[in-house]
């Protein structure tokens, strides 16, 4: 396995270490240590719902080699989570986990209940199973449970099994890389699927009104989002320096979350990564039930969406008339109610 530690001194002396965690495309040798192996092959706001319940494996296990079973793409995050020593590929469901058969000590199902994951896991014939409640195979545990936060779905899990989890537990740690862009407010205008997309005339509304509270601003997304996002820089006359959709990768844009004054987001990886640095947010919701998968509530965010209006189909490809309920003045006020601070002077565009 490809490892290796980096330290950065931060302010006041305080010090980070941060492991480089590559994924594997097969587990690597013992290293002296039980195994324990968790599984939870998705994207990346799933990864992160799920780190309360993987630090409270840590604290359980601090004997034990942790291998996350998961997306290769998300390595350069899963590198931030302290709690896991291995990266393992996982691409779905449709194939083993490449794991050697009777060598893992504890398998922990954060994927879900259904026979798929709980086949790949049971393959790997471990001497403990930790997951949801299974007669079929002889698991005991805690029966599935409806209309519950995904992070208490998954701190409870292990809690049932005596590993008692905290799901306000968000944190991860910070990338040693310094954003490239300090103290933005960050407006993430991408996601996965149309049902998330909020209108680009809204979010360059949005970025004007930032811009006249004085924030420097800047645009994110992914590689499909980048024509959306030079959309809103033009509506909203934004230099397209401040596009940095397509342009950062996964580990710099968490820096950039992580150094934000302020990040507006739809219900994506980014309101969860706003979530795990404590960095104020806004999160419009549409197809996705805030009760399902919004920020802690006692933390520095608001969730605007109608839920009278929401159809819930998060694969469309038009946005759901709840995220369209939201205004951009709503946006604006909730900015206001939050208090964030401009910690930059706005360029000229």
């Amino acid at each position: 396995m490809s490892r290796r530690t980096r330290t950065r001194v931060g302010a006041q002396g305080a010090t980070d270490t941060v492991r480089s965690v590559t994924a594997l495309p097969t587990m690597p040798p013992s290293d002296g240590r039980p195994d324990l192996l968790v599984l939870r092959a998705i994207k990346l706001g799933d990864l992160l719902v799920a780190v309360p319940a993987l630090t409270a494996l840590r604290r359980a296990f601090p004997g034990h080699r942790i291998t996350l079973a998961t997306t290769a793409w998300l390595a350069p995050v899963v590198e931030l989570v302290p709690a896991v020593d291995v990266h393992l590929a996982q691409h779905g469901l449709d194939h083993a986990i490449a794991a050697p058969v009777g060598s893992v000590d504890v398998a922990v199902n954060l994927h879900g209940v259904g026979p798929e994951s709980s086949d790949l896991l049971d393959a790997l014939r471990p001497a403990r199973v930790i997951g949801h409640r299974d007669p079929a195979r002889g698991h005991d545990g805690p029966e599935w449970p409806e209309g519950v936060h995904e992070r208490a779905r998954w701190a409870d899990l292990v809690s049932w099994h005596g590993i008692p989890a905290d799901p306000a537990e968000v944190a991860i740690d910070r990338p040693v890389e310094p954003s490239v862009a300090p103290g933005a407010a960050v407006v993430h205008v991408g996601a996965f699927h149309g049902a998330r997309h909020w209108p680009t005339d809204r979010f360059a509304a949005v970025v004007r009104g930032l811009r006249d509270r004085g924030h420097e601003v800047v645009l994110t997304g992914g590689a499909d989002d980048v024509e959306r996002a030079r959309a809103v820089a033009e509506t909203a006359g934004l230099a397209p320096g401040a596009v940095l959709a397509g342009v950062v990768d996964l580990q710099p844009f968490a820096a950039v979350v992580a150094d934000a004054a302020l990040v507006v987001t739809v219900d994506t990886g980014a309101a969860h990564l706003a979530s795990a640095y404590g960095v104020p947010s806004v999160v419009l919701f549409g197809p996705a039930p805030p009760e399902a998968w919004g920020p802690p509530a006692e933390g520095p965010h608001v969730v605007l969406t109608d839920a009278s209006q929401r159809l819930g189909d998060v694969f469309a490809e038009e946005p759901d008339p709840a995220l369209l309920a939201v205004s951009a003045k709503d946006v604006l006020a909730a900015v206001d109610g939050l208090g964030a601070v401009p910690r930059t002077s706005v360029p000229a565009s």
